[in-house]
Formats: C-alpha cells, sequence, structure tokens
C-alpha cells in the first residue's frame, strides 16, 4: 500500500475511531441522565395516580371508569405538553452558555434586559426559594412511598414503616461528604431497571384490559373537568405530581447536554411512565380495592419484596439528585449575590460540579426529618408536594417569555403565542394545588417566603453597604498619585489589596497607610467579579490595567457555576507579563463589624437580619481559598 494510501487508511481510522468514542460518550451521557435528571419524576408513580383517583372519588365513593379514564387522559396529556413540548422541546433550548435552570434563566433573562431587571431578579429569587421546598418534600415523599411498599409484604411491617424511612434518610445525608462520584456510576444503570420494571407491571395489566388505552384521546380528560366540577379543578393538583421533576431536565442541561436528556426521555422515561400508568388503571378498573397502592399491586406476590428494595433504591437516587441540586442552587445564588459565602467543599477532582456544601446539608436534613414526623405518610405529604414546583413552572414561563423576546429575538407576538398556552396551564396547576394550603400546602409557602426575606435582604443589605462605605472612599487613581507626589517608606514583596470596587481605594490599603505609614514596593488592587454565564474561559479571565509605576488594577472573573480560586487565576496573570510569587505576597482583607445604625434603607429588623447574615458568611479567605499565611486581616466598624 502507497504512503498516501495508509495516510489516508490512518485518517479514517482516526475519524471512525473518534466518531465511536462520540457515540459512546453520548450514549453514556444519555444512561447517566436517566439516573440524575429523571429520578425524582420516574417516582412519581408510587403515589400519583392513587392519589388522583383518591381526590377523584374521594372516601367511599365508587371507583368508576369515567374516572379512571379522566385522569389517565389528564396524566397523559401533562406529560406531553408540560414535560415533553414545554421542557423538552422549547426551554432545553434556552441554554445560557450550556447551564440550564431558574437561576441561569434569570441570568440569561437579566442581561438581554440590562438594568431594567428587578423584576427578573425577583422572580429568580422566588424559584429559587420555592426550589429549598421542593428539595425538602422530596426526599421525604419519595423514600416514605416507597417504604410504605413493605406494608404490602405483610401489615407487620406498618409501625417500622417510619422508624426505617428516618433510618434510610439520616444514611443518605450523612455520606454526602464523601461525594456522589462514585454512587452516581450506578444510577443510571439502576434508573434502567426501574424503568424497565415500570413497564413490565404496566404492560402486563394493560393486556387484561385494552380500553384504557382510550385515555390517549383528550376528550375523556376534558369530559372529566367538565363533570367533576370544582372535585376534577381539585383533582388537578394530585395529577401535577405526575410532572414533579420536570425542572430537573432543564436544571441538568449543564450536567448531560440537550441530545442525551431528549433522548433518554422520549426513548425510555415517558413510554415507561405512561405504560404504568395506564397498567395502574387496567388494575384498578379490575379491583377497585387496589386503589389503596396500585404501583406495587402490578406486581406479583414473588416480586414484592424486590420492587421495595428496587423502589427504595429508586428514591434514594431521586432524592440524591435534589439535595445535589440544592447544593448547585446555593452555589449560584451566592455568586450572583442573593445569598452570603457558605462553606463548599469540592468532593471529585475531576467532576467540578461534584460539591459538599455542610450548612446546606444540615439545614435539609433537619428539614426533611420534620416533614417525616409531622407528616408520616406520603398521602398526608403529598397535598405539600405540589405548590412549590407548580410556583416554579409558573416563574420559568415568565422568564421564558423574556428570553425568547429579547434574546431569541422574536417578536412579542410570538413569544406570547408560544409560552401563554404553557403559562395558563401552569397557573391552573397552580390554583388547583392552592387548594390544598390548609393540608400541607402551607409548608412549602412558608419555607418559600423565609428563603425569599433572606436573599431579598442579603442583596438589600450588600447594595446599601457598598452605597455607605461608597461615601467614605477615595478614588484609586487620586490616592495613587498622592502616593507618588509624597512616597512613603517602601518595603520589599507584593501587597494584593481585595475590593469590591477597582475604582476606589480598598478601606485595608487606607487602614494600612494610617497605622504602618508604609507601602510595599508592588500593589495590586484586587476585584473578584461574578459573571452572568456558567463559566469564563481562562484566558478571559484576568484582566490588568497599570495604575502609576507601582500599583496594578486587577480584575478576576468567575462564572456564576464556578467556585473563585484566587492563586490559580493569579498566576494565569504571568502571561500577561506580572510575575507573581504566592509565597512573596501578603494578602489584605478588610473584615468589617456592621452595627445597625439609626436610620437606614431597611427596617431595624431587616438591618439586624443583615448582620447575622453576614456573620454567619464563610470567611473570604477560605472562600477565595487564598493561603491562610499570607493574609493580613483589617478590621473596621461600619454602621447600615
Amino acid at each position: 500500500m502507497s504512503q498516501q494510501g495508509v495516510a489516508n487508511g490512518d485518517q479514517h481510522g482516526a475519524a471512525d475511531n473518534a466518531e465511536h468514542g462520540h457515540k459512546a460518550s453520548f450514549w453514556a451521557l444519555t444512561v447517566g441522565s436517566i439516573g440524575v435528571v429523571y429520578g425524582d419524576i420516574g417516582t412519581s408513580p408510587l403515589y400519583a395516580f392513587r392519589e388522583s383517583v383518591a381526590a377523584a372519588a374521594g372516601h367511599g365513593n365508587p371507583v368508576t371508569a369515567p374516572i379512571i379514564l379522566g385522569i389517565l387522559s389528564l396524566i397523559i396529556w401533562g406529560l406531553f405538553l408540560v414535560v415533553t413540548v414545554k421542557y423538552v422541546i422549547i426551554l432545553l433550548r434556552a441554554d445560557n452558555h450550556g447551564e440550564g435552570g431558574t437561576l441561569a434563566l434569570m441570568a440569561l433573562a437579566s442581561r438581554a434586559l440590562g438594568r431594567g431587571n428587578g423584576l427578573i431578579i425577583l422572580l429568580g429569587i422566588i424559584s429559587g426559594a420555592l426550589f429549598y421546598g421542593d428539595a425538602i418534600i422530596t426526599p421525604a415523599l419519595s423514600v416514605l412511598s416507597a417504604v410504605e411498599g413493605m406494608k404490602i409484604v405483610t401489615p407487620a411491617f406498618e409501625p417500622y414503616v417510619v422508624p426505617i424511612t428516618v433510618i434510610i434518610l439520616i444514611v443518605l445525608f450523612a455520606v454526602q461528604s464523601r461525594g456522589t462520584a462514585s454512587v452516581a456510576a450506578f444510577f443510571g444503570p439502576v434508573m434502567m431497571v426501574w424503568f424497565v420494571a415500570l413497564a413490565v407491571g404496566g404492560l402486563w395489566h394493560i393486556g387484561q384490559n385494552w380500553s384504557v388505552l382510550l385515555a390517549f384521546n383528550p376528550y375523556y380528560g376534558v369530559n372529566f373537568l367538565l363533570n367533576h366540577g370544582l372535585i376534577g379543578f381539585y383533582t388537578l393538583g394530585a395529577v401535577f405530581l405526575v410532572m414533579t421533576g420536570a425542572e430537573a431536565l432543564y436544571a441538568d442541561l449543564g450536567h448531560f447536554g440537550r441530545g442525551p436528556i431528549r433522548i433518554a426521555w422520549l426513548a425510555v422515561v415517558l413510554p415507561a411512565l405512561i405504560v404504568n400508568y395506564l397498567g395502574q388503571g387496567a388494575l384498578v378498573l379490575a379491583d377497585p380495592k387496589a386503589i389503596e397502592n396500585p404501583f406495587f399491586l402490578l406486581f406479583p406476590d414473588w416480586a414484592l419484596l424486590p420492587m421495595v428494595i428496587l423502589a427504595t433504591a429508586a428514591t434514594v437516587i431521586a432524592s440524591q439528585a435534589v439535595i445535589t441540586g440544592a447544593y448547585s442552587l446555593t452555589r449560584q445564588a451566592i455568586q450572583l449575590g442573593l445569598l452570603p459565602r457558605l462553606e463548599i467543599r469540592h468532593t471529585s477532582e475531576a467532576l467540578f460540579g461534584q460539591i459538599y456544601m455542610p450548612r446546606v446539608n444540615m439545614l435539609i436534613l433537619v428539614g426533611v426529618l420534620l416533614l417525616v414526623a409531622l407528616f408520616r405518610s406520603s398521602s398526608s405529604l403529598a397535598s405539600a408536594y405540589g405548590i412549590a414546583v407548580t410556583g416554579t413552572m409558573v416563574v420559568t414561563a415568565l422568564m421564558a417569555i423574556v428570553v425568547i423576546r429579547h434574546v431569541w429575538r422574536w417578536p412579542l407576538i410570538g413569544a406570547l403565542a408560544l409560552m401563554l398556552p404553557f403559562l395558563f396551564i401552569d397557573m391552573t396547576f397552580l390554583a388547583a394545588n392552592m387548594l390544598k394550603i390548609a393540608e400541607g400546602g402551607w409548608m412549602p409557602l412558608a419555607l418559600g417566603a423565609i428563603v425569599m426575606v433572606l436573599m431579598y435582604t442579603w442583596r438589600r443589605g450588600s447594595r446599601l453597604l457598598v452605597m455607605k462605605t461608597r461615601k467614605l472612599e477615595i478614588p484609586l487613581d487620586t490616592l495613587v498619585s498622592s502616593l507618588e507626589r509624597k512616597p512613603p517608606i517602601r518595603v520589599p514583596g507584593t501587597a494584593v489589596f481585595l475590593t469590591g470596587d477597582p475604582g476606589f481605594a480598598p478601606t485595608a490599603l487606607m487602614h494600612s497607610l494610617k497605622h504602618y505609614k508604609v507601602l510595599h514596593e508592588k500593589n495590586v488592587i484586587l476585584t473578584v467579579g461574578t459573571a452572568d454565564t456558567p463559566r469564563v474561559n481562562p484566558a478571559e479571565r484576568v484582566r490588568i490595567e497599570p495604575v502609576g509605576e507601582t500599583f496594578l488594577r486587577v480584575v478576576l472573573r468567575f462564572g456564576f457555576m464556578e467556585q473563585p480560586n484566587v492563586p490559580k487565576a493569579l498566576a494565569i496573570a504571568r502571561r500577561s507579563g506580572w510575575t507573581f510569587d504566592i509565597m512573596s505576597t501578603s494578602f489584605f482583607l478588610s473584615r468589617r463589624l456592621l452595627k445597625p445604625a439609626a436610620k437606614s434603607g431597611m427596617p431595624r429588623w431587616q438591618d439586624r437580619l443583615f448582620i447575622s447574615l453576614t456573620r454567619t458568611a464563610n470567611d473570604a479567605t477560605d472562600y477565595f481559598q487564598i493561603p491562610t499565611g499570607r493574609v493580613v486581616e483589617v478590621g473596621t466598624q461600619v454602621t447600615v
């Protein structure tokens, strides 16, 4: 063979290997997305159909074929319209540099509107606050519903359902500090087995009663709503349980990509869910008493215990996805200035997104255990579930209109025509869930209100603090000019002064000059900023600007999905000609002691809350990953 032929063969072989590697990684991501993205929505069959029929038929009323077919039709078309069309087809295209989720959408919409983004920030705060309600309810409801299957195996297990649930949850939260990278490898295969089991269990009973396939006709769903009045509307709140977890599709976009998430939904998850719900409907039509727990009764007696074990594993996986989602959301909120700095630990060197936040983990665990103790059954807890998710979906639809209009450049009429039908559906589901406030729906609303107050207070207080300290600062250029005219005594080394505004002299620099009356040979005014993109290209991370002969103004930019690492970022500056040696550099930070002022821009209670939040904030040295031995802190007192 000629050399040209060998070369061509090598090129084709390389291309084939690259294509094979791409296909392999694509399918690996698809299986991975089945494990992580669809854990929540995939465990809904445990309780969603049961609660929907219970809401429609009521206690003691007969379960009729029109009720079953109507509910099945609402379930099927809810999955088609809300999950498939709204999320899988439309919203997965609204990515912020590859990242999804409500805060990513908020950043995208906020950037598009520029200064007029107050309403968008408020919507982002609302959606973020409601997500924490979801993060607390999901583990409690999912694990409870799985362990309750033990009562079907033998009623003797009933007294142990709550204790076993508590033990599983405590173990789940206890292992979070070890990271989920090793466990996550099993998520996809386990959930694949789960979805296969859902489909097999449903298919057997569909074969016994093919009439349930009539539910694909939307007439039965509409007819059910029209003929049942307020009860039909109330039932919508329970039907919505089949769609909880749809937000995870969008939130996990950056981890798996649009293609794998779509393929996993259309080829595996959606068919398995529909078949299982139809099977539960066929079972209840054949035996109305099966409504007590139609999911586990789909399976023969010999398969009950294995299904309880598999369901418990699936609900733990669903809970794990929500817990890690809470970590990611908190990190985004910190970077976007909505929450104070909290400790973030990376649990994987290979996977940047694998993080652990001790305080968030403890707060969610306490909330989950309180819910289990208060409600004690999945049926009682199901009433509290829908409000948090429907509220988030309404906010997502509103922000999507802004993105479609201003980022996609659609005409207003087109953006409204596309999203208003989905907004109407979301608002209808939200209104139906509002009927359950007294039955437990108050819990996510109360939790969301608390988180909203915390986020708003932190954002408002931080802005007032910046405005107040600005009056005491002087422009950096003015100070440098003055120091060059009358230079103080110089000491060897480099001093880095951290500040939030690179245009003004940092408080730490002013106090250093006031008390020490010396200046280092080289001085850096360092500002760490957060971009409105998930990540920043390392080549664009550092911006250096000389200010006089011995001063540099350095701005470091990190994405809102990144954790700032100042030493690593400064090492990049060497490429720009700045010789940086961490061991001959001192970092000067200003530590503020805040006290409430007689007059401020916030009520006195909010002043005190803001001051309390600043005290809980993680130390800047740890947050920016600066070596503690190179840090000098200068204390200042500020009234707010």
